[in-house]
């Protein structure tokens, strides 16, 4: 038996018992993947990490994803999260540090002003469009709307994949997002057999609640375990991708503010800020805030 520390973070939230909660844990050297598994099953939150010695001796850690059932490559709360977390557990404030995911070296800035800890990542990989043939109309049927509730502006529905992919799907106010509920079957029916990389639904509106911010969003994926998760940092990567391309950014860098776990009660705030070459996407960061809010010790 081995003690191995852990800590649980709210991400993408400077206040606690707000955003998404993710579970640190720390010197994982010795866990099997199973092992992992089992553990972020008991964790049961959305993701867990575990971090383990680097293989290139520049860089801070190597760090593993996992949700209650499967093995992610990247993840947007589990890497600021883990960022913030490696940073307090070295006992320092700020830095930059470089995490190896499965997707590749993730680079991180950590600041620090007067309250919480705030990381951002850039994206390991830009985001694309992906073929995608189902219908808005079957869609919109399996999130339980209307046909006439999905789509806004020249916004539509779409594949798109920042590393990990996810449907998203505009739609036309807070009052549709609200109503939006994620018939399992039917979306398995629309997006094929299920395994880690099955693509969850990312519906979003440009009415929010904040005025401080540009989108409303939601994300469900109950089929991979997740019912409806507080804050999606992977799929504000894929989004990057959709904004670029319908909303059109002069270039140069925008930057947009997108609140998510509003009806969950669990307020997130993610940053996305685009870097914008010739109308195309050159570069990508997402940030946010993270507060610990629990540490403990494993026996395993």
């Amino acid at each position: 038996m081995k003690k191995r520390r852990y800590a649980v973070y709210d991400v993408f939230a400077d206040r606690a018992l707000a955003g998404n909660p993710l579970a640190v844990v720390f010197d994982a050297e010795g866990l099997d993947t199973d092992a992992m598994q089992r553990i972020a099953g008991e964790f049961n939150l959305s993701e867990t990490t575990f971090t383990s010695p680097p293989e290139n001796p520049r860089h801070r850690a190597a760090v593993r994803i996992f949700t209650p059932r499967h093995e992610l490559p990247f993840a947007g709360h589990p890497t600021v999260g883990t960022a913030i977390a490696l940073t307090e557990s070295d006992g320092g404030g700020a830095g930059i540090l470089v995490l190896e995911e499965l997707v590749g070296a993730v680079r991180c800035a950590v600041s620090r002003g007067s309250g919480a800890a705030f990381a951002e990542f850039d994206l390991p990989r830009l985001p694309a469009r992906l073929g995608f043939s189902a219908t808005p109309e079957a869609v919109a049927a399996a999130l339980g709307l209307g046909h006439d509730e999905v789509g806004f502006e020249n916004h539509t529905v779409g594949l798109w994949s920042g590393g990990v992919p996810f449907v998203l799907v505009p739609v036309r106010d807070l009052d549709a997002a609200a109503k939006a509920r994620l018939d399992e079957a039917a979306w398995t029916g629309l997006t094929g057999s299920v395994e880690a990389l099955s693509p969850a639904a990312f519906v979003y509106c440009r009415e929010t609640t904040d005025p401080e911010c540009a989108f409303h969003a939601r994300m469900f994926a109950g089929h991979l375990g997740i019912p409806e998760d507080p804050a999606t940092g992977s799929a504000v990567a894929a989004f990057a991708g959709a904004v670029n391309h319908f909303d059109r950014p002069l270039d140069g860098s925008a930057q947009y503010w997108i609140e998510q776990g509003v009806e969950m009660g669990r307020p997130s705030r993610i940053r996305l800020e685009i870097d914008v070459d010739k109308g195309a996407i050159a570069a990508a960061r997402i940030g946010g805030h993270a507060v610990k809010v629990a540490e403990g010790m494993l026996f395993v």
